[in-house]
């Protein structure tokens, strides 16, 4: 297969591939003078750069002695990386999407995302994101585990990255978890909007419809790869780096971003609401 540039689908599968390769105990120096293959075939196909075959992924894979269901999933994956976007339905209690997001976070040198009914997940204390999460699809034994992978995606908000959040009005008022929740939820907006990395808008009920009315978004980037749209459903996670997507929801934040308030009018905004909760 001849080498590409990284996409998301290949990085995926790079990713699990790099996964199978640590099982095994060896170095990929050590694994490609086991196979006979140049060390920098099995680096491109680790970072998601192609430079391998079909069989080579075969051959590769039975000598990490995957099971037979993580193989099936990687060699889909494969299969898969010349196409545009990328699909995920969770297969246990913690969202496969939610890891698949967490790795591309942690890889992101900058992460812009639109929330048009609820509190950003990256600035949800723990108990919002728990009622978020009881109040969703999961089953109740996996709740722990989803909201704690949530919060631990929270670490990546430090200097070295930006972020941007665009948040409609609505968002502030709906009482997640109730009251004292709500309260301490505002109250935690107003420490990280100080934050000189963290760009906090409010965009305000009254420029009625929007930009941002078919739904949530996220968008990332990246120091070496193109950026990355993410959108989250009840039971699937969407990821595209075609430039054409990517170029209509950039398109989204531009706007958005001309009707937003400004960092100290969106402050005003959460300051008001908590005054009416006193």
């Amino acid at each position: 297969m001849p080498k590409r540039e990284s996409n998301v689908v290949g990085r995926e599968f790079g990713n699990g591939l790099r996964a199978a390769i640590a099982k095994t105990g060896l170095t990929q120096r050590k694994l490609a003078e086991e196979l006979d293959w140049d060390e920098s075939k099995i680096s491109d196909a680790v970072n998601g750069k192609g430079g391998i075959d079909l069989h080579e992924v075969e051959v590769l894979l039975a000598y990490c002695r995957l099971p037979l269901g993580e193989r099936k999933h990687l060699l889909a994956l494969f299969l898969e990386a010349g196409e545009k976007g990328f699909i995920l339905f969770p297969e246990d209690g913690v969202p496969d999407q939610l890891r698949t997001l967490i790795n591309h976070e942690k890889e992101s040198t900058a992460i812009t995302a639109w929330s048009m009914v609820l509190v950003p997940g990256l600035l949800q204390i723990p108990e919002y994101a728990h009622a978020v999460t009881e109040a969703g699809p999961h089953e109740k034994d996996d709740v722990p585990k989803v909201v704690a992978a949530r919060i631990a995606r929270t670490e990546i908000l430090r200097p070295g990255r930006t972020f941007t959040f665009l948040v409609h009005e609505q968002a502030l008022w709906l009482p997640v978890g109730g009251e004292e929740v709500w309260r301490e939820q505002l109250a935690h907006l107003l420490r990280m909007s100080v934050r000189q990395y963290i760009n906090f808008h409010v965009i305000p009920r009254s420029v009625g419809a929007h930009a941002g009315v078919a739904g949530d978004f996220r968008v990332m980037r990246f120091p070496k790869y193109p950026p990355l749209v993410f959108l989250d459903t009840l039971n699937c996670g969407l990821f595209f780096d075609d430039k054409e997507t990517v170029a209509l929801y950039e398109d989204r934040v531009k706007r958005l971003a001309a009707v937003a308030l400004n960092r100290e009018e969106s402050r005003v905004v959460i300051d008001n609401i908590l005054e009416g909760l006193q």
